[in-house]
Protein backbone atom coordinates (compact mmCIF):
# COMPACT_ATOMS: atom_id res chain seq x y z
CA UNK A 1 0.00 0.00 0.00
CA UNK A 2 1.15 3.62 -0.34
CA UNK A 3 2.26 5.62 2.21
CA UNK A 4 0.91 9.15 2.96
CA UNK A 5 0.17 11.22 5.89
CA UNK A 6 -2.92 10.08 8.24
CA UNK A 7 -3.06 6.88 6.60
CA UNK A 8 -4.84 8.69 3.63
CA UNK A 9 -4.63 7.15 0.39
CA UNK A 10 -1.92 7.41 -2.69
CA UNK A 11 -3.27 7.61 -6.22
CA UNK A 12 -0.59 7.07 -8.94
CA UNK A 13 -1.26 7.85 -12.46
CA UNK A 14 0.08 6.77 -15.57
CA UNK A 15 0.58 9.35 -17.81
CA UNK A 16 2.23 12.78 -17.32
CA UNK A 17 -0.10 14.75 -19.91
CA UNK A 18 -2.48 17.82 -18.62
CA UNK A 19 -5.02 15.57 -17.27
CA UNK A 20 -2.78 14.27 -14.48
CA UNK A 21 -1.43 17.77 -14.17
CA UNK A 22 -5.02 18.86 -13.44
CA UNK A 23 -5.91 16.21 -11.18
CA UNK A 24 -3.07 17.74 -8.45
CA UNK A 25 -5.19 20.44 -7.08
CA UNK A 26 -8.24 18.27 -6.88
CA UNK A 27 -5.75 15.90 -4.98
CA UNK A 28 -5.10 18.64 -2.73
CA UNK A 29 -8.62 19.97 -2.28
CA UNK A 30 -9.35 15.63 -1.42
CA UNK A 31 -6.37 15.56 1.39
CA UNK A 32 -4.94 12.57 -1.08
CA UNK A 33 -1.89 11.88 -2.05
CA UNK A 34 -1.04 11.75 -6.36
CA UNK A 35 1.91 10.23 -7.75
CA UNK A 36 2.61 10.50 -11.73
CA UNK A 37 4.67 7.93 -13.74
CA UNK A 38 5.71 10.22 -16.93
CA UNK A 39 7.55 9.09 -19.95
CA UNK A 40 10.01 12.48 -19.14
CA UNK A 41 10.89 15.03 -16.11
CA UNK A 42 9.38 17.76 -18.48
CA UNK A 43 5.75 16.33 -19.11
CA UNK A 44 3.14 18.71 -17.85
CA UNK A 45 2.63 16.70 -14.63
CA UNK A 46 5.85 15.98 -13.97
CA UNK A 47 6.41 19.77 -13.18
CA UNK A 48 4.05 20.49 -10.92
CA UNK A 49 3.55 16.92 -8.81
CA UNK A 50 6.59 16.61 -6.44
CA UNK A 51 8.60 13.01 -7.00
CA UNK A 52 7.46 12.16 -10.11
CA UNK A 53 8.15 8.44 -11.59
CA UNK A 54 9.96 8.28 -14.93
CA UNK A 55 9.48 5.81 -17.00
CA UNK A 56 7.85 4.18 -19.98
CA UNK A 57 3.75 2.96 -19.61
CA UNK A 58 5.07 -0.20 -22.08
CA UNK A 59 8.00 -1.40 -19.15
CA UNK A 60 5.88 -3.64 -17.47
CA UNK A 61 8.63 -3.61 -14.62
CA UNK A 62 8.57 0.34 -14.57
CA UNK A 63 4.60 -0.12 -14.18
CA UNK A 64 5.69 -2.54 -11.08
CA UNK A 65 8.10 -0.02 -9.27
CA UNK A 66 5.65 2.56 -9.50
CA UNK A 67 2.63 0.69 -8.52
CA UNK A 68 4.06 -0.17 -6.08
CA UNK A 69 3.73 3.24 -4.00
CA UNK A 70 -0.13 3.39 -4.68
CA UNK A 71 -2.96 2.15 -3.16
CA UNK A 72 -4.56 2.43 -6.75
CA UNK A 73 -3.69 3.17 -10.49
CA UNK A 74 -5.63 4.70 -12.85
CA UNK A 75 -4.44 6.69 -16.26
CA UNK A 76 -4.86 9.98 -18.29
CA UNK A 77 -4.20 8.24 -21.42
CA UNK A 78 -5.54 4.66 -22.82
CA UNK A 79 -2.00 3.59 -24.21
CA UNK A 80 -1.18 1.15 -20.98
CA UNK A 81 -1.18 -2.17 -22.72
CA UNK A 82 -3.77 -4.23 -21.26
CA UNK A 83 -1.78 -7.60 -20.61
CA UNK A 84 0.17 -5.19 -18.31
CA UNK A 85 -2.44 -4.29 -16.28
CA UNK A 86 -4.00 -7.59 -16.15
CA UNK A 87 -0.89 -9.19 -14.63
CA UNK A 88 -0.73 -6.04 -12.17
CA UNK A 89 -4.39 -7.42 -11.37
CA UNK A 90 -2.72 -10.98 -10.82
CA UNK A 91 -0.46 -9.34 -8.31
CA UNK A 92 -2.73 -7.42 -5.96
CA UNK A 93 -2.40 -4.23 -7.78
CA UNK A 94 -5.81 -1.94 -7.76
CA UNK A 95 -6.35 -0.84 -11.64
CA UNK A 96 -9.14 1.47 -12.32
CA UNK A 97 -10.53 1.51 -14.56
CA UNK A 98 -9.60 -2.06 -14.91
CA UNK A 99 -8.45 -3.29 -18.22
CA UNK A 100 -11.59 -5.49 -19.34
CA UNK A 101 -13.20 -1.52 -19.22
CA UNK A 102 -10.37 -0.04 -20.85
CA UNK A 103 -9.84 -1.96 -24.16
CA UNK A 104 -13.44 -0.52 -25.23
CA UNK A 105 -11.64 2.96 -25.42
CA UNK A 106 -8.26 1.41 -27.00
CA UNK A 107 -9.96 -0.31 -29.69
CA UNK A 108 -12.69 0.71 -31.71
CA UNK A 109 -13.90 -2.53 -32.56
CA UNK A 110 -14.35 -4.14 -29.60
CA UNK A 111 -16.37 -1.38 -28.41
CA UNK A 112 -18.85 -1.23 -31.24
CA UNK A 113 -19.24 -4.84 -30.62
CA UNK A 114 -20.13 -4.28 -26.83
CA UNK A 115 -22.31 -1.05 -27.57
CA UNK A 116 -24.37 -2.59 -30.40
CA UNK A 117 -24.59 -5.82 -27.89
CA UNK A 118 -26.12 -3.68 -25.12
CA UNK A 119 -28.35 -1.97 -27.44
CA UNK A 120 -26.75 1.67 -27.63
CA UNK A 121 -27.05 3.93 -30.60
CA UNK A 122 -24.80 3.98 -33.20
CA UNK A 123 -23.95 5.04 -36.99
CA UNK A 124 -23.85 1.77 -39.12
CA UNK A 125 -20.62 0.19 -38.60
CA UNK A 126 -18.60 -2.76 -39.90
CA UNK A 127 -15.00 -4.04 -39.55
CA UNK A 128 -13.62 -4.50 -42.73
CA UNK A 129 -10.28 -5.76 -43.86
CA UNK A 130 -10.39 -6.06 -47.74
CA UNK A 131 -11.83 -3.66 -50.58
CA UNK A 132 -14.20 -6.19 -51.73
CA UNK A 133 -15.78 -5.98 -47.59
CA UNK A 134 -15.28 -2.32 -48.02
CA UNK A 135 -16.96 -1.60 -51.16
CA UNK A 136 -19.84 -4.05 -49.71
CA UNK A 137 -20.19 -1.69 -47.04
CA UNK A 138 -20.17 0.98 -48.69
CA UNK A 139 -22.95 -0.10 -51.02
CA UNK A 140 -25.13 -0.68 -47.98
CA UNK A 141 -24.75 2.90 -46.35
CA UNK A 142 -23.66 5.22 -49.24
CA UNK A 143 -20.74 6.88 -49.87
CA UNK A 144 -18.83 8.53 -48.81
CA UNK A 145 -17.89 6.35 -45.81
CA UNK A 146 -15.63 7.15 -42.60
CA UNK A 147 -13.00 4.55 -41.55
CA UNK A 148 -11.03 4.43 -38.65
CA UNK A 149 -8.12 2.49 -37.67
CA UNK A 150 -9.12 0.63 -34.68
CA UNK A 151 -6.22 1.53 -32.19
CA UNK A 152 -3.93 4.57 -31.86
CA UNK A 153 -6.20 7.38 -33.20
CA UNK A 154 -7.10 10.65 -31.32
CA UNK A 155 -7.54 14.57 -32.43
CA UNK A 156 -8.10 13.20 -36.02
CA UNK A 157 -5.77 11.27 -36.08
CA UNK A 158 -6.38 7.75 -37.53
CA UNK A 159 -9.82 8.63 -39.38
CA UNK A 160 -10.49 9.29 -42.72
CA UNK A 161 -13.60 9.89 -44.79
CA UNK A 162 -13.12 8.13 -48.36
CA UNK A 163 -15.36 8.68 -51.27
CA UNK A 164 -14.62 5.21 -52.66
CA UNK A 165 -12.46 2.38 -52.02
CA UNK A 166 -9.58 3.77 -53.85
CA UNK A 167 -9.25 6.31 -51.16
CA UNK A 168 -8.21 3.67 -48.85
CA UNK A 169 -5.66 1.65 -50.88
CA UNK A 170 -2.76 2.48 -48.70
CA UNK A 171 -4.68 1.34 -45.50
CA UNK A 172 -6.00 -2.16 -46.62
CA UNK A 173 -2.51 -2.43 -47.94
CA UNK A 174 -1.47 -3.09 -44.50
CA UNK A 175 -3.81 -6.07 -44.21
CA UNK A 176 -4.74 -5.02 -40.47
CA UNK A 177 -8.50 -4.64 -39.98
CA UNK A 178 -10.31 -1.43 -40.05
CA UNK A 179 -13.74 0.28 -38.93
CA UNK A 180 -16.16 1.39 -41.44
CA UNK A 181 -19.15 3.60 -40.40
CA UNK A 182 -21.48 5.41 -42.39
CA UNK A 183 -21.20 9.12 -42.42
CA UNK A 184 -23.80 10.58 -40.34
CA UNK A 185 -25.53 14.06 -40.68
CA UNK A 186 -25.79 15.75 -37.77
CA UNK A 187 -26.74 19.51 -35.80
CA UNK A 188 -23.74 19.29 -33.83
CA UNK A 189 -21.36 17.22 -32.16
CA UNK A 190 -22.47 16.24 -28.55
CA UNK A 191 -20.28 14.73 -25.43
CA UNK A 192 -21.34 13.41 -22.09
CA UNK A 193 -19.11 12.93 -19.01
CA UNK A 194 -20.20 10.45 -16.41
CA UNK A 195 -18.79 8.87 -13.46
CA UNK A 196 -18.80 5.78 -11.85
CA UNK A 197 -17.77 3.99 -8.62
CA UNK A 198 -16.75 0.52 -7.51
CA UNK A 199 -19.30 0.13 -5.91
CA UNK A 200 -22.20 1.50 -8.91
CA UNK A 201 -23.04 4.76 -8.12
CA UNK A 202 -22.83 6.94 -11.18
CA UNK A 203 -23.29 10.52 -11.78
CA UNK A 204 -23.27 12.55 -15.18
CA UNK A 205 -22.91 16.30 -15.92
CA UNK A 206 -25.34 18.34 -18.48
CA UNK A 207 -24.62 17.51 -21.83
CA UNK A 208 -22.80 19.99 -23.33
CA UNK A 209 -21.72 20.98 -27.10
CA UNK A 210 -18.68 20.52 -28.74
CA UNK A 211 -17.24 22.77 -31.56
CA UNK A 212 -14.33 20.93 -33.61
CA UNK A 213 -11.93 22.46 -36.27
CA UNK A 214 -9.50 19.51 -38.10
CA UNK A 215 -10.77 17.22 -35.84
CA UNK A 216 -9.48 18.97 -32.47
CA UNK A 217 -11.89 20.55 -30.17
CA UNK A 218 -11.82 24.16 -30.31
CA UNK A 219 -14.34 25.03 -28.44
CA UNK A 220 -16.83 23.25 -25.43
CA UNK A 221 -20.35 24.95 -24.95
CA UNK A 222 -21.90 23.95 -21.64
CA UNK A 223 -25.10 23.18 -21.66
CA UNK A 224 -25.82 22.28 -25.08
CA UNK A 225 -28.16 24.13 -27.18
CA UNK A 226 -30.10 20.77 -27.46
CA UNK A 227 -33.48 19.16 -27.56
CA UNK A 228 -34.13 18.04 -23.78
CA UNK A 229 -35.72 14.96 -24.82
CA UNK A 230 -32.25 14.36 -26.91
CA UNK A 231 -30.14 15.87 -23.99
CA UNK A 232 -31.82 13.39 -21.87
CA UNK A 233 -31.34 10.22 -24.50
CA UNK A 234 -27.44 11.09 -24.47
CA UNK A 235 -26.98 10.94 -20.74
CA UNK A 236 -28.72 7.94 -20.16
CA UNK A 237 -26.60 6.27 -23.12
CA UNK A 238 -23.54 7.45 -20.94
CA UNK A 239 -24.97 5.48 -18.19
CA UNK A 240 -25.89 2.56 -19.29
CA UNK A 241 -22.13 2.53 -21.01
CA UNK A 242 -20.48 2.85 -18.23
CA UNK A 243 -22.86 0.50 -16.23
CA UNK A 244 -22.63 -2.24 -18.96
CA UNK A 245 -18.58 -1.74 -19.37
CA UNK A 246 -17.96 -2.04 -15.29
CA UNK A 247 -16.30 1.59 -15.82
CA UNK A 248 -14.51 2.98 -12.93
CA UNK A 249 -13.80 6.74 -13.11
CA UNK A 250 -14.83 9.23 -15.56
CA UNK A 251 -15.69 8.62 -19.28
CA UNK A 252 -16.43 10.90 -22.04
CA UNK A 253 -19.24 10.26 -24.46
CA UNK A 254 -19.12 11.70 -28.19
CA UNK A 255 -21.87 11.95 -29.77
CA UNK A 256 -23.48 13.02 -32.56
CA UNK A 257 -27.04 14.69 -32.24
CA UNK A 258 -29.28 13.99 -35.10
CA UNK A 259 -32.88 14.49 -36.18
CA UNK A 260 -33.62 11.18 -35.31
CA UNK A 261 -31.35 11.09 -31.96
CA UNK A 262 -27.74 10.87 -30.65
CA UNK A 263 -25.89 8.40 -32.13
CA UNK A 264 -22.43 7.26 -30.44
CA UNK A 265 -19.31 7.70 -31.64
CA UNK A 266 -16.07 7.62 -29.35
CA UNK A 267 -15.37 6.72 -25.85
CA UNK A 268 -12.27 8.45 -23.67
CA UNK A 269 -11.79 6.21 -20.47
CA UNK A 270 -10.60 9.55 -18.17
CA UNK A 271 -11.27 12.93 -17.75
CA UNK A 272 -11.33 14.32 -21.37
CA UNK A 273 -11.34 18.12 -23.25
CA UNK A 274 -14.61 17.95 -23.09
CA UNK A 275 -15.11 18.36 -19.73
CA UNK A 276 -12.34 21.04 -18.49
CA UNK A 277 -15.09 23.43 -18.24
CA UNK A 278 -15.80 21.27 -15.36
CA UNK A 279 -13.41 22.97 -13.37
CA UNK A 280 -14.73 26.18 -12.53
CA UNK A 281 -18.58 25.65 -14.13
CA UNK A 282 -19.54 22.46 -11.97
CA UNK A 283 -19.64 21.89 -8.51
CA UNK A 284 -17.27 18.87 -8.57
CA UNK A 285 -14.93 18.93 -11.71
CA UNK A 286 -14.22 16.00 -13.77
CA UNK A 287 -10.41 15.67 -12.04
CA UNK A 288 -12.37 15.35 -8.21
CA UNK A 289 -14.82 13.20 -9.44
CA UNK A 290 -12.41 10.87 -11.03
CA UNK A 291 -10.52 10.28 -8.04
CA UNK A 292 -13.45 9.81 -5.88
CA UNK A 293 -14.85 7.39 -7.94
CA UNK A 294 -11.55 5.43 -8.32
CA UNK A 295 -11.39 5.52 -3.92
CA UNK A 296 -14.31 4.23 -4.09
CA UNK A 297 -15.62 8.09 -2.23
CA UNK A 298 -18.85 9.42 -2.16
CA UNK A 299 -19.74 11.26 -5.72
CA UNK A 300 -20.06 14.96 -6.44
CA UNK A 301 -22.17 17.16 -7.12
CA UNK A 302 -22.44 17.59 -11.02
CA UNK A 303 -24.72 20.90 -11.35
CA UNK A 304 -23.16 23.60 -12.72
CA UNK A 305 -22.29 26.66 -10.82
CA UNK A 306 -23.44 28.91 -14.10
CA UNK A 307 -26.62 29.39 -15.90
CA UNK A 308 -24.09 28.87 -18.94
CA UNK A 309 -20.31 28.10 -19.24
CA UNK A 310 -17.71 28.23 -22.30
CA UNK A 311 -14.18 26.30 -22.74
CA UNK A 312 -12.01 27.44 -25.45
CA UNK A 313 -8.80 25.49 -26.29
CA UNK A 314 -5.46 27.66 -26.49
CA UNK A 315 -3.23 26.28 -29.41
CA UNK A 316 -0.03 27.06 -29.87
CA UNK A 317 0.31 30.01 -32.80
CA UNK A 318 3.33 32.32 -33.68
CA UNK A 319 3.61 33.27 -29.95
CA UNK A 320 6.09 31.16 -28.56
CA UNK A 321 5.81 33.41 -25.44
CA UNK A 322 1.96 33.47 -24.23
CA UNK A 323 2.58 34.99 -20.98
CA UNK A 324 2.05 38.41 -22.03
CA UNK A 325 -1.31 37.88 -23.81
CA UNK A 326 -2.39 36.11 -20.35
CA UNK A 327 -1.44 39.48 -18.67
CA UNK A 328 -4.10 41.30 -21.15
CA UNK A 329 -6.53 38.52 -20.80
CA UNK A 330 -6.74 38.87 -16.64
CA UNK A 331 -6.97 43.04 -17.03
CA UNK A 332 -9.30 42.93 -20.19
CA UNK A 333 -11.89 40.52 -18.91
CA UNK A 334 -11.05 39.22 -14.81
CA UNK A 335 -13.76 37.09 -15.16
CA UNK A 336 -11.86 34.44 -17.60
CA UNK A 337 -10.10 32.02 -16.33
CA UNK A 338 -6.82 30.63 -17.98
CA UNK A 339 -5.47 27.15 -17.32
CA UNK A 340 -1.80 26.72 -19.15
CA UNK A 341 -0.04 22.98 -19.60
CA UNK A 342 3.36 24.06 -19.15
CA UNK A 343 3.80 22.75 -22.73
CA UNK A 344 6.52 24.14 -25.47
CA UNK A 345 3.93 26.11 -27.72
CA UNK A 346 4.67 24.68 -31.15
CA UNK A 347 1.47 25.38 -33.94
CA UNK A 348 -1.31 23.65 -33.47
CA UNK A 349 -0.27 21.43 -29.89
CA UNK A 350 -2.90 22.34 -27.00
CA UNK A 351 -1.48 24.17 -24.79
CA UNK A 352 -3.92 25.39 -22.53
CA UNK A 353 -7.86 26.08 -22.03
CA UNK A 354 -9.69 29.20 -20.99
CA UNK A 355 -13.00 29.06 -19.31
CA UNK A 356 -15.54 31.55 -18.82
CA UNK A 357 -19.42 31.81 -16.98
CA UNK A 358 -22.43 34.32 -16.78
CA UNK A 359 -26.43 34.45 -17.93
CA UNK A 360 -25.96 34.81 -21.31
CA UNK A 361 -24.53 32.33 -23.81
CA UNK A 362 -23.36 34.18 -26.56
CA UNK A 363 -21.28 37.00 -24.27
CA UNK A 364 -19.97 33.93 -22.53
CA UNK A 365 -19.15 31.84 -25.97
CA UNK A 366 -17.48 35.87 -27.46
CA UNK A 367 -15.17 36.11 -24.25
CA UNK A 368 -13.81 32.84 -24.52
CA UNK A 369 -13.27 32.70 -27.69
CA UNK A 370 -11.36 36.15 -27.24
CA UNK A 371 -9.25 35.18 -24.77
CA UNK A 372 -7.80 31.84 -26.71
CA UNK A 373 -7.65 33.83 -30.39
CA UNK A 374 -5.52 36.53 -28.25
CA UNK A 375 -3.17 34.09 -26.71
CA UNK A 376 -2.67 32.51 -29.76
CA UNK A 377 -1.42 35.53 -31.12
CA UNK A 378 -4.70 35.90 -33.86
CA UNK A 379 -5.49 39.64 -32.46
CA UNK A 380 -4.25 41.90 -30.90
CA UNK A 381 -5.85 44.49 -29.41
Amino acid sequence: MGEAVDGFPVVGVVGGGQLARMMAPAAIGLGITLRVLARDARDSAALVVPGTAVGDEDDLDALRRFAAGCDVLTFDHEHVPTAHLRTLQEEGVVVRPGPDALEHAQDKVVMRRRLTDLGVPCPRWAEVSSAAELAGFGAEVGWPVVLKTPRGGYDGKGVRVVDDVADADDWLARGEPLLAEERVGFARELAVLVARSPHGQAAVWPVVETVQADGVCREVLAPAPVREDHALAAQQAALRIADGLDVTGVMAVEMFDTAAGVLVNELAMRPHNSGHWTIEGSRTSQFEQHLRAVLDLPLGDTRTTAPNVAMSNVLGGDLAQMYPGYLHCLAHDPGVRIHMYGKEVRPGRKVGHVTTLGDDAGEVRARAQHAAAFLRGDIDG
